[in-house]
């Protein structure tokens, strides 16, 4: 008896793995727009607003926020880094002798 619970339980944790890998996700990690989030966002739209609008959750919304955010930053980091060389001198200009 006790053999047969320990192969009952084996099948039954094996079944349930299987059906948990073969399962879709549930969530639709790349299928956002985050473009057309952001520009329902900069109309002045709320976060639900928007939600309901495109027919996704709020934390879509966020997460587009989010990434957008984090893409700005960045771009601005690389623009201040490439301005941060040596001053720009004017055409034709050749460096002064020492």
């Amino acid at each position: 008896m006790k053999k047969f619970a320990i192969a009952a339980a084996s099948a039954m944790l094996g079944a349930t793995l299987l059906f948990a890998a073969s399962a879709p996700t549930a969530y639709a990690a790349g299928k956002v727009d985050c473009d057309a989030v952001m520009n329902e966002l900069s109309a002045g739209k709320h976060a639900k607003e928007v939600a309901k609008d495109l027919s996704i959750s709020t934390s879509s919304v966020y997460r587009c926020k989010k990434h957008a955010k984090a893409a700005a930053k960045a771009s601005t980091s690389t623009m201040s880094a490439s301005t941060k060389g040596v001053a720009p001198r004017a055409p034709g200009s050749a460096p002064s002798p020492k």
